[in-house]
């Protein structure tokens, strides 16, 4: 059985098939590194080449932004990193964790459990936390296994598709769906409001482009978008129809359950926990298992490997979460003048956590532009590293891109690249648009 990517000669697949290696040895000086173009963004090499100019350079860098921003410290190393997420005291994400500058009500209004610290944090977050332990997720295995199996049986039998489209949207909104206890024919709608809330760079995506003049009508509502008002609209008739209820998905919890701190959920609130719960529900593990599967197009060896010993595929998981950083940074705001990595960062400056980055950080990763599905000791930060807020929804993450590469990775004979692969344009969510691939079943 031989595995192998399809030659292609278009300029989107060029790069995306192009040796990452190759191109930050090629080095790129620092007057034109710039993390608030997005359009260094969108051909899957110029991110790589900013970020290791960076880390070699200039580690804690400051990125100057066009107005209504004023610019952001990028903090690009690991080590950097963890210290940044670890401390909420110097560092908040109580100011906002994008990179939008937004204003006291404004914060008032879109602020969810991303942005908050300290006791109501823990209080918001343990509403939900037990839903995500091990003792619940391990309970699913068999639900995901034969939901795995159905997506593939479906897309599989197509022989060329999108992947992204056919499984990796798919699946993991099917998982949402039963957590959230929302029938199946609702999946696309799920997927399209993550896709205009999360694509508001994007305008394949966006109904209403961040920081346009129409955006202004938006400035309340997370992300700008209008599609969030049609979330909330959603959640409320969710949460009216569980409301005094017993049941047990995450929709009862957060309506007839109370935070630990005793103070109960507002109608905001409960609209802003919900409509995280739909855009990061789906989008981050719908991009790694999209970045996964291209990586092992472009490194079939890789693939033949965890083909030949699928013991591996657990392994494995942690090379595809460093590999895919789904999420390039997430932001914090200094509450005290520090100094971090030789830079004085001021009382209310941006700082910014580009875990992408410290995902392909030398000082922690042995050649980490090689794709190594058998790599030990992966230290990656996509969850975040030490943080209060780490992903509360990690094991459920790991748990379903290991189930669908054990479900997968048996049933190929061969599978090809068969077109462009578009990224989503955002420096916020490393996202791929389509993955067309043509597939020969074993």
């Amino acid at each position: 059985m031989t595995t192998t990517a399809q030659s292609v000669t278009d300029t989107q697949s060029v790069a995306d098939t192009q040796s990452v290696t190759e191109a930050v040895l090629e080095p790129l000086p620092l007057a034109d590194v710039d993390l608030a173009d997005l359009d260094n963004f969108t051909d899957g090499i110029t991110p790589w080449r900013m970020f290791h100019t960076l880390r070699h350079e200039d580690p804690v860098h400051w990125q100057p932004e066009e107005a209504p921003n004023s610019g952001f410290w990028a903090v690009t190393r690991h080590a950097d990193i963890a210290r940044v997420d670890r401390d909420a005291e110097t560092f908040t994400s109580t100011k906002f964790v994008n990179l939008e500058e937004v204003d006291d009500d404004q914060i008032k209004k879109r602020a969810s459990i991303l942005e908050l610290d300290g006791v109501r944090h823990r209080a918001m977050r343990s509403l939900l936390q037990r839903q995500f332990g091990a003792s619940v997720i391990n309970s699913y295995t068999d639900f995901l296994r034969g939901l795995t199996a159905t997506t593939l049986d479906a897309a599989l039998a197509k022989g060329t598709f999108d992947f992204v489209k056919e499984v990796s949207a798919d699946f993991p909104i099917n998982v949402l769906a039963r957590l959230l206890d929302v029938p199946p024919e609702d999946n696309q709608q799920l997927i399209d409001w993550g896709n205009r809330i999360i694509g508001n760079t994007d305008p394949d995506y966006a109904d209403v482009l961040l920081h346009s003049e129409e955006s202004e009508k938006y400035r309340d509502l997370p992300f700008r978008s209008p599609a969030s008002l049609e979330v909330f609209a959603y959640g409320r008739e969710l949460a009216r129809q569980r409301r005094g209820g017993n049941g047990t998905d995450l929709i009862s919890r957060l309506v007839n359950e109370t935070p630990r701190d005793g103070v109960p959920l507002s109608q905001q609130d409960f609209d802003n926990y919900f409509l995280l719960l739909v855009v990061a529900g789906n989008e981050t593990t719908r991009h790694t298992i999209t970045h996964s599967m291209l990586a092992l197009l472009q490194h079939p060896e890789q693939l033949a490997r965890l083909q030949e010993d699928p013991s591996l595929i657990p392994v494995a998981v942690e090379e595809f979460l460093r590999w895919a950083s789904p999420v390039y940074h997430f932001r914090r705001t200094a509450t005290r003048d520090v100094e971090l990595g030789g830079k004085r960062i001021k009382e209310g400056d941006k700082v910014v956590m580009w875990f992408a980055s410290g995902n392909r950080d030398e000082e922690v990763f042995g050649n980490p532009y090689d794709f190594d599905v058998a790599r030990q000791n992966n230290d990656h930060v996509t969850f975040g590293k030490g943080s209060p807020h780490l992903c509360l929804g990690n094991l459920l993450a790991r748990t379903e891109i290991r189930i669908m590469f054990e479900e997968l990775i048996p049933r190929l004979a061969d599978i090809r690249l068969a077109g462009d692969v578009p990224r989503v344009r955002s420096n916020f969510v490393n996202g791929i648009k389509k993955l067309p691939v043509e597939v020969t079943l074993a």
